[in-house]
């Protein structure tokens, strides 16, 4: 199959062959049909993350089943997918406590030793084993995954759309909804109106906030953060301080915050534009190393500080779920797709997303 593979660090990706293996008891063989590329893909080419290399990248992606295993029991044949990144084994102490988003059983991986999913055969005969990315590597024409890295929805779905709920999507509104527990009429800010960003913002308004400021350096972006349902938006190039900004167009501060970027200086805004009582949501991947600082006396207010991961997501519910809504028009979706690109464009997306001008693009397979 054709894939984009990333061979060095802060190199563009190189259009390969390379083979995928037949699926395991466990495993599901999935056509790919649309992958968005995203800046956590973005952050692992940069070098602010490691990753095995050589290494098919892409984690955000939609597809058909073409082949299941001889125990899976959740998908068949002809089914459509969006997949999800955090696979779950179902039986360890996060998944029986509902937080199946923080699984890292081995179990949902081929063990050490065993074929790769995904290889290089050489030119004397010999395969060379290449790493999957996120447990997906969705930026290529096919993807062997566990079961539980994916989930049917609806075949009325378009699959572009429905790419993006498997990560930018569910993260954003899942840390409003289930990290964060918005309640409706509560103020929320938003830092940061990429992707994940203005899914964030649409989730506030999906879960009822009373107001909702957007918070952002590109005006395009703040104006389509309006559509996404933002009542506020704060030019952050305009303004000294953006956390005290948010203190002052509130009145006291937010009930949740979220920093969609991965900054040191946006986490540390997300928790002083609190108002007492309030939590602030880091999304954003903060690259490795990197410390934040915080006023020790804040916390006497009972203001808090939490990551949310892929939004503590319960994706086989949730993702179906998102589809509704979408469907129905509660979510927002062909407003996030700036432009459909095929496999061999992937690096000029890279390039889109370090000028931070467009929302997403996404990969649209044959």
């Amino acid at each position: 199959m054709k894939a984009a593979v990333l061979r060095e660090v802060g190199k563009p990706l190189e259009i390969e062959t390379v083979a995928i293996g037949t699926p395991g008891p466990r495993e599901v063989l999935i056509r790919t049909k649309a992958a968005g590329v995203c800046h956590s893909d973005l952050h692992f080419v940069e070098g602010s993350y490691t990753h095995a290399l050589p290494a098919v990248l892409g984690h955000e992606s939609a597809g058909i089943v073409e082949a299941v295993g001889s125990e899976v029991r959740t998908v068949k044949v002809g089914d459509h997918v969006i997949t999800c990144l955090n696979p779950y084994c179902g039986h360890c102490e996060v998944c029986l406590t509902g937080h199946m988003n923080l699984c890292i059983s081995p179990e949902t991986r081929r063990a050490k030793g065993d074929a790769p999913r995904l290889f290089k055969e050489d030119l004397n005969g010999g395969t060379g084993p290449m790493a999957q990315f996120l447990n997906l590597s969705s930026f290529a024409e096919m993807m062997l995954v566990h079961e539980h890295a994916c989930v049917a929805i609806r075949k009325d779905m378009p699959f572009d759309r429905a790419a993006l709920i498997g990560c930018s999507v569910m993260t954003g509104v899942g840390s409003v909804m289930h990290t964060s527990n918005v309640r409706p009429g509560e103020t929320v800010a938003v830092i940061g109106c990429g992707g994940v960003g203005l899914a964030t913002i649409n989730g506030a308004a999906i879960a009822g906030a009373g107001r909702i400021i957007a918070i952002d350096r590109v005006p395009s972006k703040l104006a389509l953060a309006k559509t996404f349902g933002a009542t506020d938006v704060i030019d952050a190039s305009a303004v000294d301080d953006v956390a005290k900004a948010v203190v002052e167009l509130t009145a006291g501060g937010v009930h949740h915050s979220f920093e969609a970027i991965g900054l040191k200086a946006t986490a540390e805004a997300a928790f002083k534009m609190l108002r007492r009582g309030g939590t602030a949501n880091v999304i954003g991947m903060i690259p490795v190393g990197t410390k934040i600082e915080l006023h020790g006396v804040d916390f006497l207010g009972e203001r808090r500080i939490q990551g949310s991961y892929m939004g503590s997501n319960r994706f086989p519910v949730d993702m179906p779920r998102l589809v509704d809504f979408y469907m129905s028009g509660k979510l927002k979706l062909d407003e996030l797709i700036s432009r459909r690109i095929k496999l061999e464009d992937v690096n000029s997306a890279f390039d889109e997303l370090k000028r931070g001008e467009l929302a997403r693009s996404v990969i649209v397979f044959d």
